[in-house]
């Protein structure tokens, strides 16, 4: 639209917004970057992905780039260094589970102490409970279309999933006891101290094992590997929360766009919409 009341090609109108957010993100200032957090997001349909990076204490984007492997670890490294930063200064990342993004951090924030995020944390029991369900199901008809009861918060359920949830969740169903793990795992979280969540955790894992479950077993395993870096959160208290609200905006700008054709397009728009650039338009 805009490329149409200025009567240039809209090409052009995208090499104008690639060569303020180009400029302005070389400029940018990372020497006080401490705290982040990382998460990969869809750039398009199918499996294209950007690994956005997020200055905690700044709340902006911090940087962008292709992929979703350990490398993009490293190419935020080198970018950090290039504008005032040091990878060793960062003390705490928040991330998912992803084998690439430990190793990425382990490897190349050195000094970092990895705080898994409490969203991607409970994801995966939630989809270890869909597990259940969907082998349940076949004996047990009425937990046909209640994927979303079992794995929602409570607060977001509608009145008439809170009232199947209710229904169910009394009786001897697999999935229903599957869902009260759920519940005691959410309780860690609301431990007083480290020594309680650890003692919390702990026990939950013992209980996941013996549940004859097998996805939650598998999810226990899973705990536990990933033990330290669940707890790092009473320390940290950090998560990716601040990247589901900058992704909803990314996402929302796409959306706006209709998509768009490649992801260098998407890389400026996210530097764009949250990464406060001083863009120094002319005037």
């Amino acid at each position: 639209t805009a490329a149409g009341f200025l009567k240039i090609t809209d090409q052009r109108m995208w090499r104008v917004v690639f060569h303020y957010v180009g400029a302005a993100v070389g400029r940018m200032d990372l020497s006080r970057v401490r705290r982040v957090a990382i998460d990969e997001t869809a750039a398009k349909r199918g499996h294209d992905y950007i690994t956005i990076v997020v200055d905690i204490d700044d709340r902006r984007v911090a940087f962008v780039t292709d992929g979703r492997n350990a490398d993009t670890i490293r190419k935020f490294a080198d970018h950090l260094e290039a504008r005032g930063g040091d990878a060793s200064h960062v003390k705490q990342a928040s991330i998912d589970m992803s084998p690439a993004f430990i190793a990425g951090v382990t490897e190349n924030l050195t000094e970092a102490e990895i705080t898994f995020d409490r969203f991607h944390v409970m994801k995966l029991i939630g989809e270890a409970i869909d597990e259940v369900r969907r082998a349940e199901v076949k004996t047990r008809p009425e937990l046909k279309g209640t994927r979303y009861v079992w794995t929602k918060n409570q607060p977001n359920l509608t009145a008439n999933q809170s009232a199947t949830l209710d229904a169910l969740s009394a009786t001897n169903l697999k999935t229903a006891r599957a869902w009260r793990m759920r519940l005691a795992f959410q309780d860690i979280y609301a431990q007083p101290s480290r020594p309680w969540g650890e003692l919390f955790l702990d026990r939950w894992i013992g209980w996941a094992k013996r549940s004859r479950l097998d996805p939650m077993k598998a999810v226990a395993r899973t705990m536990q590997k990933h033990r330290d870096g669940i707890l790092a959160w009473f320390d940290s208290r950090i998560s990716n929360g601040i990247i589901e609200g900058i992704n909803s905006l990314v996402q929302a700008a796409k959306a706006k766009a209709r998509g768009y054709r490649n992801v260098e397009t998407l890389k400026a728009v996210t530097y764009m919409v949250a990464g406060k650039l001083d863009l120094r338009l002319p005037t």
